[in-house]
């Protein structure tokens, strides 16, 4: 039975060439947590509840779009500009890695605010 890709939907391959610049290697199946496991010291501060879950993409939408996401520098500037706002930044790192987990959650609700928009501006779901 064939699997698909959470994201764009193409037809997974599990039949190898992972990663090259073919069809194959492209589309090839590959897992994505959505919560990283190197974020288990973290995940008392996260409200998703989604630990230990995980989804199947294709390698271009895994790799290249989720782990390597296209952030400008206006986009940074921007983000650093709210993160000093609410008091989130360090001027030195410390032992307590509250602010580290709390721009975490900023940038999934940065994420998840401009996907709720673009939802209702394409008509997907009713604005909030």
């Amino acid at each position: 039975m064939p699997e698909y890709c959470g994201i764009c939907g193409c037809e997974l391959n599990r039949n190898g060439k992972y990663a090259s610049p073919t069809i194959e290697g492209r589309s090839h199946a590959t897992s994505h947590h959505y919560i990283a496991s190197r974020f288990n010291k973290l995940v008392q501060y996260f409200p998703w509840k989604a630990e230990r879950k995980s989804e199947v993409f294709c390698y271009e939408c895994h790799e290249e779009l989720l782990h390597n996401p296209i952030l400008l520098p206006k986009d940074i500037e921007l983000f650093s500009k709210i993160v000093k706002k609410r008091k989130f930044d360090e001027g030195k790192k410390v032992e307590n890695i509250d602010k580290h987990a709390k721009r975490i959650v900023l940038f999934h609700e940065v994420i998840a605010k401009g996907l709720q928009m673009l939802a209702v501006e394409e008509n997907i779901v009713d604005g909030v």
